[in-house]
This record gives C-alpha cells, sequence and structure tokens, in this order.
C-alpha cells in the first residue's frame, strides 16, 4: 500500500549515458521501498525519457527528481543545465522510422500530464522537464 506522506528524492548526475542506467535502478528501487511496485515499469520508462533527454541533449551535469504527493501522484522530472525549451514531441507516426526523437512523445501519450520550465537560481540557469502519473 502507498504510502500518504509526501516524500521526495533528488539524483544528481554527470553527463554521462551510463547515469540513465543508474536512475532508472535507483527509480526502481525508491518506489519498490515506498510500496509503489506497480507504478515501477511506466516510471522507468518515462524517467529514462527525460534523463536521456537531459544527459544527450545538453553538455553539463543533470538531475533526477521523484515526488510522492501523498494524495496518490508521482511526480517525475528531469533537471539540466540548459535553459532552452525541449523540442516538442512529434507526433509518433513521424518518429517512427528514426533511431531517437520519440522520448517526449512516449512521455506525452504515457503520462497523465507533462510539462517544463525554465530555472535560474544564483546566477544558474537550466530546465526542468516533468512529468506526473496517478496511482490507478
Amino acid at each position: 500500500m502507498p504510502e500518504n506522506d509526501p516524500w521526495e528524492y533528488s539524483l544528481f548526475i554527470p553527463n554521462d549515458p551510463r547515469a540513465v542506467t543508474v536512475c532508472r535502478r535507483t527509480l526502481r528501487l525508491i518506489l519498490t521501498m515506498h510500496g509503489l511496485i506497480r507504478m515501477v515499469d511506466l516510471a522507468e520508462l518515462l524517467a529514462t525519457e527525460l534523463v536521456s533527454n537531459a544527459v544527450r541533449h545538453t553538455k553539463g551535469p543533470a538531475a533526477l527528481r521523484v515526488r510522492w504527493s501523498g494524495t496518490g501522484v508521482l511526480r517525475l522530472g528531469a533537471w539540466d543545465a540548459d535553459p532552452s525549451p525541449p523540442e516538442p514531441p512529434q507526433p509518433f507516426d513521424r518518429a517512427a522510422d528514426r533511431e531517437d526523437g520519440r522520448g517526449l512523445a512516449l512521455v506525452r501519450a504515457c503520462a497523465d500530464v507533462w510539462g517544463w520550465q525554465p530555472l535560474a537560481r544564483e546566477g544558474n540557469r537550466g530546465k526542468y522537464v516533468w512529468c506526473e502519473l496517478g496511482v490507478a
């Protein structure tokens, strides 16, 4: 049974493709320990897409943020140091033959809601791309 108290984790990662696997495995452990095992597969898919984009399309560090609302909403997000907005998701039919370019389309199709916001703090700039899943 999922917990009713809110919680949040942040995992800061280097710009390294191997960090995507570290995020995915860490997320699986977090959700399992909090009794949200039925959300693991979809959450892993979405977090992988968000973190992959942060690592692939930027040059600096990144972070995965996982937040449970306590009211049945899981928010996954990836921060990176590039303030440029993410490319809008393309429809699957346009990206079907490509090796890349389907990440945010998957997020849009599988998440209850998604979005992004620019971030600025202490002279540093970046963006946070997020999505939410509700417990069904």
